[in-house]
């Protein structure tokens, strides 16, 4: 159902335009923990115990198994939340339903968060992960070819960054990715390339500011916005990544920055699906799986697993 109205009127109370995230984010951090929907049975997940080491930091990973036999793929899943909030617990509704909806094992990596860790202290985290998985396979009950990169907004950037890092370093070499409204430029000001910055940068829960903010507290100098491993549309070549399923929001002001990328994979050989799910904002597929939003990102979803397994 389009956006009427009042939901409009709703939609610009709550996008607090005038928040500045830099002074405000741990509070954001603590609300995030009252408000996520957490796991109230720890059985459904289990915490994978193989420490993984990233410079001084051990990342943890959980394991999220769905009820039966899994399938064949592992979902390797990196969170939201602007690269300064969320967790794998705040993260522990969606990853069960994601189990759950796809019928594969999920694993959430708990990467480190910025300002307290800036650039590139998350895609290092997120790379180390994946190599170590990439390297278990076996004991996870997959084969590496079935496992298959996938993140939402500041986590689908990472997704993105480390397919690009391994393509770069060797090591492993993911064959899937699936990118939720991922964040891939470095331009949200008045002045970028992409439409929906403007269009949807306010009055839609995440505003324009607010990406820039999470940005400022992201990096590490000015040097980072045109490092690929940062913003992945400045890549100077895309060839050589893997099938992706790209899924974007119509009221997302990374709309545009994200369908750009999958025209660039596209163009540059790469095998790309990109779907732009109709009235929906930026973070929807958080909500419980009884949205019909939900819904309709998972059968997507699930066609992609299925067809590129084939």
């Amino acid at each position: 159902m389009a956006i009427n109205k009042a939901m409009r009127a709703a939609l610009s109370i709550l996008s607090y335009p005038e928040i500045d995230v830099k002074k405000t984010y741990l509070v954001e951090r603590e609300i995030q923990k009252l408000l996520s929907r957490r796991l109230k049975n720890p059985s459904l997940y289990r915490v994978w115990d193989h420490p993984i080491p990233s410079g001084v930091y051990n990342v943890p990973v959980r394991i999220f198994k769905p009820a039966g036999v899994p399938k064949a793929a592992l979902l390797l899943f990196f969170h939201g939340g602007g690269w300064v909030t969320g967790t794998v617990d705040s993260y522990d509704g969606v990853c069960s339903d994601m189990a759950a909806m796809t019928g594969c094992t999920v694993a959430s990596v708990d990467y480190r968060l910025a300002p307290e860790h800036r650039f590139p202290a998350a895609p290092e985290d997120c790379y180390a992960a994946a190599q170590e998985v990439f390297r278990n396979a076996g004991a996870l009950g997959v084969q590496p070819e079935d496992i298959v990169l996938i993140g939402d907004s500041a986590g689908g950037n990472l997704a993105a960054a480390v397919s690009l890092m391994a393509r770069d370093r060797g090591g492993f070499r993911p064959r899937r990715q699936i990118l939720i409204y991922p964040a891939l430029a470095s331009d949200h000001s008045e002045d970028s390339p992409y439409p929906s910055v403007r269009e949807n940068g306010t009055g839609y829960l995440l505003t324009a500011k607010r990406v820039r903010d999470y940005m400022a507290l992201y990096r590490s100098s000015d040097e980072d916005l045109v490092n690929p491993y940062f913003a992945p549309l400045h890549a100077s070549g895309l060839e050589g990544q893997p099938d992706t399923l790209l899924i974007t929001a119509e009221y997302c002001p990374l709309r545009d920055e994200g369908e750009a990328y999958g025209q660039r994979l596209r163009e540059e050989g790469g095998s790309v699906e990109i779907h732009r799910i109709p009235d929906a904002l930026h973070g929807y597929f958080s909500l419980p799986v009884r949205f019909s939003l939900v819904k309709q990102t998972y059968e997507i979803i699930n066609r992609f697993l299925e067809r590129s397994h084939e």
